[in-house]
């Protein structure tokens, strides 16, 4: 059996019960949401990049990047685009909230990873400026050398400018209308030494990104998905799930995710996206070889096969043990 490295702390999971203090807009399509704890107690602790999933009174929960102050304790801003097509999140939000209405809230939780680096290239599009927004805080506070690409599809459709301008000689803005697209060629060719690239935006600037950044040195680019990417559709092979604590073993088939099946089964996980996005059901693996299909891990991280996230990741072979 692998000797596994000690977990990352784990993510809170229990629900707090918030109010919402005060709701903003801040571009065309973007408002901000205040939340305060229902109790006027301190939140929990929260690191740059981090996110909360907001259990709206439908009963509906989503997840929105915290872009407020880590320093303060009495509340958290998370940033919410009215998206087409919702299915009932931003709606609601956009159309309902109101200041002073109760709402539930798990987290924080961290998948990005934002780590101290000598210093920072930050690329941001349309609602991802959200999670990169208390890096550059960060990034200011510790005096560290920083840029930001910043992209929207008009000025007016671009939050947080007002909070970026005091940092203007940092921050290159690329409203589409105005400027085109992003020259990523311009930021990504020659990385200069030291500096870590965090991102956040749609798929498609994601995905120019990592063709353009294949050339820097692993761990130096991090970044973080809304969505999932596209994965192969189809059954996959049938696995057997050895479950360490619960004593059980679960036979999952092809169709089915290792999460579902375990819940069927009775086996105490929690979920939330179930699309390998959010983080809230990461898993330690005991014994077997997972294959990731998250999109949450990096390479390094896959590599080491010591968690996995089974709402959407299988295993290479035939059996897994996992640590619930």
């Amino acid at each position: 059996m692998r000797q596994v490295a000690p977990a990352r702390p784990r993510t809170r999971t229990d629900e707090l019960a918030m109010v919402v203090r005060q709701l903003r807009w801040e571009a065309v399509g973007v408002v901000s949401v205040e939340l305060a704890a229902a109790d006027g107690g301190d939140l929990p602790p929260w690191r740059p990049g981090a996110h909360i999933e907001l259990v709206l009174p439908t009963g509906i929960a989503r997840q929105y990047s915290l872009c407020g102050s880590v320093a303060d304790r009495s509340r958290y801003r998370v940033g919410v685009l009215r998206e087409r097509g919702s299915r009932g999140g931003s709606e609601y939000v956009h159309a309902f909230l109101r200041p002073g209405q109760p709402v539930r809230v798990r987290g924080p939780r961290d998948n990005f990873g934002f780590r101290p680096e000598p210093a920072y290239l930050f690329i941001a599009g349309g609602i991802g400026i959200t999670p990169i927004l208390p890096m550059v805080r960060e990034a200011v506070r510790r005096g560290v050398p920083w840029r930001l690409a910043y992209g929207g599809r008009t000025a007016a459709s671009m939050a947080f400018l007002d909070e970026l301008a005091p940092h203007r000689a940092h921050v290159w803005r690329y409203p589409k209308d105005e400027a085109g697209r992003m020259p990523l060629d311009d930021w990504l060719a020659r990385p200069r030494p030291g500096t870590a690239l965090y991102a956040c935006g749609p798929e498609s600037l994601l995905t120019a990104i990592e063709e353009g950044s294949a050339h820097w040195d692993p761990g130096t680019v991090r970044m973080e998905r809304f969505a999932a990417r596209p994965r192969p559709a189809g059954p996959r092979s049938e696995v057997e799930v050895v479950c360490a604590r619960s004593k059980a073993t679960v036979t999952v088939p092809g169709d089915r995710s290792i999460l579902s099946a375990l819940e069927a089964a009775g086996v105490p996980v929690v979920g939330s996206c179930r699309e390998g996005v959010c983080g809230t059901c990461e898993t330690r693996v005991l014994d077997g070889e997972p294959e990731h299909l998250d999109d949450i891990l990096s390479a390094d991280e896959r590599a080491a096969g010591d968690r996995m996230y089974p709402c959407v990741s299988r295993a290479r072979g035939r059996r897994l043990v996992l640590d619930v």
